[in-house]
């Protein structure tokens, strides 16, 4: 197989800059599906082994697209690392959604140089714990998107909020520690504002139950991050949804950050196997 990965910058919500590859089988002369991955909260798209997920995907037929979220703290230059917390602290689950919007938008635009590869009648997502519930949603409401895996995903996004609400909103922030990093992440109370203002769009039960594609759930049973009572829920609203649990795993499938191994944990082999098996 010849592996061919291209990076590309598209301009994101509030026309921020966020970084994008695709990981491209160039031997294949047809068309192929595309995948999107969405990365999940405190995540990017070069994280620990995702890398090596994507040639995975590649080398079974897939275009593979890892990008990052305008707001989530890292930027082109610096695709690793924290460095932007003030783009971090004003991030937002409609942000999100909107990203998602222009990258899709970009695979099925003619200025899309790799249009020739792309088959975009074929566009699926899969989401990694809040990329989950992002996916979820889109899913509900962008038909082009024509199946959709969400790994290790949250239920509820409405309800996921840090700490006193009242103490949050006198003093305009509340800090997170990045138990990698050490940093004290900032969530500015705009994140709240916004998903309450939002709150019918951003709910995931409602518009699941919406969803007319095939969706796989995927979860680690050993997960205690997201419980795996919440993929439970997540297959049960969804009406052709199919579930996968993996014993033991957790909430990361055995990866980690910074990932030395050439190899996937043998729990994301387990993941990307199904998931492969599932969108062919």
């Amino acid at each position: 197989m010849i592996l061919t990965k291209k990076e590309l910058v598209l301009r994101g919500s509030n026309a921020r800059d966020m970084g994008m590859d695709i990981i491209i089988n160039s031997k294949e002369l047809a068309k192929q599906p595309v995948v999107i991955f969405c990365h999940g909260y405190k995540g990017f798209k070069d994280w620990g082994c995702w890398n090596l997920v994507a040639e995975e995907f590649a080398n079974q037929g897939f275009n593979f697209i890892k990008f990052n979220f305008s707001h989530n703290g890292v930027t082109p230059e610096n695709p690793i690392d924290f460095e932007d917390l003030e783009a971090f602290g004003n991030n937002n689950y409609s942000k999100e959604l909107f990203d998602l919007n222009v990258v899709i938008n970009w695979i099925v635009s003619e200025v899309n140089e790799f249009k020739d590869l792309f088959d975009i009648n074929n566009i699926f997502v899969i989401g990694h714990s809040r990329g989950g519930g992002i996916v979820s949603l889109a899913a509900a409401k962008d038909s082009r998107i024509k199946k959709a895996i969400t790994w290790a995903s949250v239920y509820n996004l409405t309800e996921r909020l840090p700490g006193d609400i009242e103490e949050w909103k006198q003093n305009g922030v509340v800090y997170q520690k990045n138990g990698r990093t050490k940093q004290e992440m900032p969530l500015y109370f705009q994140f709240y504002e916004n998903t309450q203002m939002n709150k019918d769009e951003l709910n995931i039960e409602r518009f699941g139950k919406k969803i007319t594609i095939p969706v796989c759930v995927i979860h680690g049973s050993g997960d205690t991050v997201v419980s795996v009572e919440e993929a439970e829920k997540l297959n049960d609203i969804i009406p052709n949804s199919q579930i996968i649990i993996i014993e033991d795993a957790g909430h990361t499938f055995g990866a980690n950050h910074p990932y030395q191994s050439n190899d996937l944990p043998n729990d994301l082999i387990k993941v990307v196997g199904e998931s492969i098996l599932f969108l062919q």
